[in-house]
């Protein structure tokens, strides 16, 4: 399972969302296998254009775009809850 995260590398809310998930990861290690695609959008900008979003943080469970925009702790772990959810479910 991989979940796709843009970002911009000095957007404080993306790097608030980068420690967040940092945090959730060692405190849960189910999160742990969750494989996160960290793309920033300036130096990879023809994939970016290939996404629906305005506003980083924003991640993106395949083509389902789960959160854009600033994030809390909370909001990063209903992301993370709702890719280990879709991994599981029968294709």
């Amino acid at each position: 399972m991989e979940l796709i995260l843009f970002i911009l590398k000095n957007c404080p809310y993306c790097i608030e969302a980068l420690k967040w998930s940092d945090e959730l990861v060692r405190e849960n290690p189910e999160y742990g296998k969750i494989n996160i695609r960290i793309i920033d959008e300036q130096k990879e900008k023809e994939l970016a254009n290939r996404y629906d979003y305005y506003y980083v943080p924003t991640f993106y469970y395949g083509a389902q775009k789960l959160h854009e925009g600033a994030a809390t702790k909370e909001k990063i772990k209903n992301v993370f809850d709702e890719c280990l959810k879709r991994a599981h479910q029968p294709v």
